[in-house]
C-alpha cells in the first residue's frame, strides 16, 4: 500500500507561472502512518533483541547492580578489590572531570562489567542444567530426587517470563554420538528385518567400517560441532529438502485440516477473513515475541524456537542444482489465487491492521471481479508443483525481468498464499467418509495448479466455509505449523466469532482501496513448459491413494487405563497392522524432535524391534494372554527407551546421515554407510501434537475436534501415516499410498491399523470378572457359612 500512496501523495505540473505543486494529504498521512508502523516494529524488534541477549538477567538488573556497587563504595569499602581504582587510572576522559566524577564512571564501568560476567556465568549454568536428561529415562510418575534438585534450579536460572527466542542462547548443541554406539544401534535395529545370512554380512561391514573409515570421519564430524550451533540441521535443510529435484507435491509438503465436525461459517468471504486476521494476529505476536516458548510438559524444560523465524514472509526459490530458502523481515500483504488469476491484497491500511470485516470486503472484491485470466495464467502455479529444474530454468528465461518479475516477486515476497477455492470440502453430503478423504487430497495437491507450493504455506478456503493448508517443508517440521494452525483456528472460532448472518464481526472503512491484479505476459513457449510440469504433477496426484480414519470409540484415555504410553500403542499396532497386511515386518520411520538442543529438527525411531516382532508373532501365533501381555509391555518399554534416545541426541539416522557426507566430501567409499543409506522406509508415520487447545475449553466443546493432517507416501511400494490423538477418546488417522502399486490399499490399511488397534485394547484390558462366576463362587460361600 506504501507504494501506492507514496506514487499519488504529490502531483505537480509546470505551467507558464511556474510549477503548480498540489499536495494529497490523505495520502501523505497514510504514507506517514505506514512508516510509523514500521519503525515502531523496529523498536519492538530492538527492544526484544536487548531483553532477549541479556537473559536470563534483565536490563533493568543492571541499574541494581550498579546501585549496590555505588552504595557499597560510599560505606567506605572496595567490591571490586582494585579494579575501580584501575579503571580509573586509565579512563580516557578529560580532565576537567572531577576525580569523584571519574570514581563514578569508572564504578558504572566496573558495574557493567560484572553484570556481563553474572549473565555469562548464569546462562552457562542454564546450559548446563539443560544438558542433563536422565529425567527423560525415569518411570513415569516417579520423580528421583536428583531430577526434583534439577527442576528447581533450572527455575531459578531460568529467570521470569522468558521471551519466546529467550532460551536460544542457553540451549546445549547436538551431542555427535560414538561412532561403535550408533553401529551397535543400527545393527539392533536391524536384526529383525534380516535374514542370518544378511545379518552376518551386515555386521562384517559395520565392524570394517567402524575400525577404520568411521574414526576418521568422526574427527571431521566432531570438529564441525565445535564450530556449528548444530552439526546436523544445516546439511539436513540442503541435501533432504533443497537439493531434492523432484516435485515438492506429494513427496515433501504436507497438509494440515480444519475442525471435523464444525464449520463456523458458510460464508468464503468470511470464513478467509477471520483466517486471515488470525494469521496476523500470530504474526503479530511472533514479532513481539509474545507467545510463550514450547516446552516439554510436566517439568517445563524449553524447546529451541529457532523455526519460528521463518513461518511468514519465506518463499522456497527453484535452482537448477539446489533450491535456497529466502526470508523478508516483513510483508503487509498476500497473495492470492481464485479462478486462475492473482491479487496482491494488502492487509494493513494506515498502519493498522485491517479487520475481519474489512479482509471479507477485500476477499468478496476479488470473487466479485469478473475478468478472466490471460493465457498462462491459470495454470501458473503447476510450475511449483513439477519438477525443479524445469521450473529453475523457466523462471530465469521467462520471469527474470519486465511484468513477469514483479509479479512473482509479489506472490514470492508476500506474507503467506491463500487460495479461493470453488469446491466444497469437509466430512458432509450422503458419503462423509469419501468426502473426508477427498478433502485430504485436495489439501495436498489440489488442481496441481492453485497452490503455491514453493511459499511457506498456502491458505485454502473452500466455497462452503472449510479451510486448511499446505505447508512447504524444507524451513520447518510440522509441530511448527500445527502451532500456528491451532492458534488460527481457535482464534477464528473462539475469539473474533461470526454475526448471526455468518459474516465477520466488526465496521469497514470507507476508503480501503480495492485489491490488485497482478499482470503477466507469459509466452506460449513458457505455456509449453507450464503444461509439461502440470502433466508429471497430475500423473503424481491421480496415483495418490489417501484415507483420513477417525477413530471415536476410543483414544488417549482407554489406553492410559492400560497403563501404556499412547505413542507407543499406536506404532505397534502400526507394526500390527502391517504385519497383517503385508505377512512381513518393514522398516519404520517415525519422526522424532530434538528441539532440546540448539536449532534441533528431527531425528528417526526405528520402530520395528526385534521386542514388537516377537510379540506380534506370538499374538498371532495364538500364544496365551499372559505371554503376549508380558511380550507387549517388553515391546512399549522397547521403543519409550529408542524415543527416548532420539530425542536426546542418541538416534541413529541422523549420525550416519552426516558421516556419509563427510564420506563423500572426502571422496571416500563406504560400503556400509551406502547401504544404510539406500534402505526403504516403506512406513513412514509422524504424530501431530496438540499445543494450543488451552485456548478455549475443549472438554466442554468435543465438537471443535480437529482432523490434524497428513502427507504423502515415502516409498512407492508403502505407506504414509499421520496420527494425532485428540483428547481422551478419539484418534484421527491420515493414510497414504499409492495406487500404481497392487500391494498397497490406505482403506484396507485403515481397517487393519482399526482392527490392530482394538486387538490391543482387548488384550490390554483389564478382564473384568464373571458375574455368573461371582454369582456361583457366592453362593458356594453362603452354604459353607450355614
Amino acid at each position: 500500500m506504501a507504494e501506492a500512496h507514496q506514487a499519488v501523495a504529490f502531483q505537480f505540473t509546470i505551467t507558464p507561472d511556474g510549477i503548480d505543486l498540489q499536495l494529497s494529504h490523505q495520502a501523505l498521512r497514510q504514507v506517514y502512518l505506514s512508516g510509523l508502523r514500521s519503525w515502531k516494529k523496529r523498536v519492538t524488534r530492538l527492544k526484544n533483541n536487548v531483553i532477549t541477549g541479556v537473559y536470563p538477567a534483565s536490563p533493568s538488573s543492571w541499574l541494581f547492580v550498579v546501585i549496590a556497587i555505588l552504595a557499597t563504595m560510599y560505606t567506605r569499602s572496595d567490591p571490586s578489590m582494585g579494579l575501580i581504582a584501575k579503571i580509573q587510572e586509565h579512563l580516557p576522559v578529560s580532565d576537567s572531570l572531577s576525580i569523584q566524577c571519574r570514581t563514578v564512571v569508572s564504578a558504572v564501568l566496573f558495574s557493567t562489567l560484572l553484570w556481563f560476567s553474572l549473565i555469562f556465568t548464569m546462562r552457562l549454568c542454564l546450559k548446563q542444567l539443560l544438558s542433563y536428561h536422565g529425567w527423560m529415562f525415569e518411570q513415569h510418575g516417579k520423580v528421583s530426587n536428583t531430577t526434583k534438585i534439577w527442576a528447581a534450579m533450572v527455575r531459578i536460572f531460568s529467570g521470569r517470563q522468558p521471551l519466546l527466542y529467550s532460551y536460544q542462547g542457553s540451549l546445549p548443541n547436538l551431542p555427535v554420538p560414538a561412532v561403535k554406539d550408533t553401529v551397535k544401534r543400527y545393527l539392533e535395529s536391524a536384526r529383525p528385518l534380516m535374514s542370518d545370512s544378511e545379518y552376518e554380512r551386515m555386521t562384517t561391514l559395520a565392524k570394517e567400517f567402524e575400525s577404520s573409515l568411521g574414526n576418521r570421519l568422526q574427527w571431521y564430524l566432531k570438529l564441525k560441532a565445535m564450530w556449528a550451533s548444530n552439526y546436523v540441521s544445516d546439511w539436513w535443510e540442503e541435501y533432504v529438502y533443497l537439493r531434492g529435484r523432484g516435485p515438492l507435491m506429494v513427496n515433501s509438503n504436507y497438509y494440515g485440516m480444519d475442525f471435523l465436525y464444525v464449520t463456523p461459517t458458510p460464508i468464503q468471504a468470511a470464513r478467509a477473513g477471520n483466517t486471515l486476521h488470525a494469521c496476523l494476529l500470530y504474526r503479530r505476536k511472533l514479532n513481539r515475541e509474545e507467545i510463550k516458548p514450547s516446552r516439554v510438559p510436566v517439568l517445563n524444560v524449553p524447546l529451541c524456537a529457532a523455526q519460528c523465524e521463518r513461518i511468514f514472509n519465506t518463499t522456497r526459490i527453484p535452482g537448477e542444482e539446489t533450491d535456497s530458502l529466502i526470508h523478508w523481515q516483513d510483508s503487509e500483504y498476500v497473495a492470492v489465487f481464485h479462478r486462475g488469476r492473482y491479487f496482491r491484497l494488502w492487509l494493513y491500511h494506515a498502519g493498522r491492521m485491517l479487520s475481519p470485516r474489512e479482509i471479507e470486503q477485500q476477499i468478496q472484491r476479488i470473487m466479485d471481479d469478473p475478468s478472466p485470466p490471460v493465457p498462462g495464467e491459470a495454470k501458473l502455479a503447476a510450475l511449483t508443483a513439477g519438477d525443479r529444474i524445469p521450473w529453475a530454468q523457466a523462471r530465469k528465461e521467462f520471469f527474470s525481468s519486465g511484468v513477469n518479475k514483479r509479479s512473482l516477486d509479489c506472490i514470492e515476497k508476500a506474507a503467506f498464499f491463500v487460495a479461493l477455492d470453488d469446491d466444497e470440502q469437509g466430512m458432509r453430503g450422503d458419503d462423509p467418509a469419501g468426502n473426508l478423504d477427498r478433502y485430504a487430497k485436495s489439501l495436498l495437491h489440489g488442481k496441481c495448479y492453485d497452490r503455491w507450493f514453493d511459499k511457506s504455506f498456502t491458505v485454502v478456503v473452500y466455497k462452503n466455509g472449510k479451510n486448511g493448508l499446505n505447508a512447504e517443508h524444507s524451513w520447518a517440521d510440522g509441530p511448527i505449523m500445527a502451532h500456528v494452525w491451532e492458534y488460527v483456528m481457535t482464534t477464528d472460532s473462539f475469539q473474533l466469532g461470526y454475526t448471526e448472518e455468518g459474516h465477520c464481526k466488526g465496521d469497514v472503512a470507507s476508503s480501503l482501496p480495492p485489491p490488485t491484479r497482478l499482470t503477466w505476459d507469459i509466452p506460449a513457449e513458457c505455456q509449453e513448459r507450464i503444461e509439461r510440469s502440470l502433466t508429471v504433477a497430475q500423473a503424481l496426484a491421480d496415483d495418490v491413494d489417501f484415507h483420513v480414519l477417525p477413530i471415536q470409540e476410543f483414544g488417549k484415555g482407554a489406553i492410559k487405563k492400560c497403563k501404556i504410553s499412547p505413542d507407543a500403542y499406536i506404532q505397534i499396532a502400526l507394526q500390527l497392522a502391517y504385519y497383517r497386511n503385508r505377512g512381513t515386518f518393514s522398516l519404520t520411520y517415525e519422526a522424532s524432535m530434538t528441539r532440546l538442543f540448539r536449532e534441533g529438527r528431527t531425528e528417526t525411531v526405528r520402530s520395528c524391534t526385534s521386542e514388537s516382532c516377537a510379540f506380534i508373532r506370538a499374538l498371532e501365533g495364538g500364544e496365551s494372554k499372559e505371554v503376549c501381555r508380558r511380550l507387549f509391555r517388553t515391546a512399549s518399554e522397547k521403543h519409550q527407551q529408542l524415543y527416548r534416545m532420539a530425542m536426546t541426541g542418541g538416534g541413529i539416522d541422523r549420525h550416519l546421515f552426516c558421516l556419509y557426507l563427510v564420506s563423500k566430501y572426502l571422496g571416500e567409499e563406504s560400503p556400509f554407510l551406502k547401504e544404510v543409506l539406500s534402505e526403504t522406509w516403506r512406513l513412514s508415520t509422524s504424530q501431530t501434537p496438540l499445543q494450543q487447545v488451552e485456548l478455549f475449553d475443549f472438554v466442554n466443546h468435543p465438537e471443535y475436534t480437529t482432523c490434524g493432517g497428513g502427507f504423502g507416501p515415502v516409498a512407492d511400494d508403502g505407506y504414509g501415516v499421520s496420527y494425532i490423538i485428540v483428547g481422551e477418546n478419539m484418534i484421527n488417522l491420515h493414510i497414504s499410498c499409492k495406487h500404481s502399486c497392487p500391494q498397497t490399499d490406505s482403506h484396507k490399511f485403515g481397517a487393519d491399523i482399526k482392527k490392530a488397534l482394538e486387538d490391543l485394547l482387548e488384550l490390554l484390558s483389564p478382564e473384568k470378572p464373571d458375574p455368573s462366576k461371582a454369582e456361583q463362587n457366592h453362593s458356594k460361600k453362603s452354604k459353607k457359612d450355614l
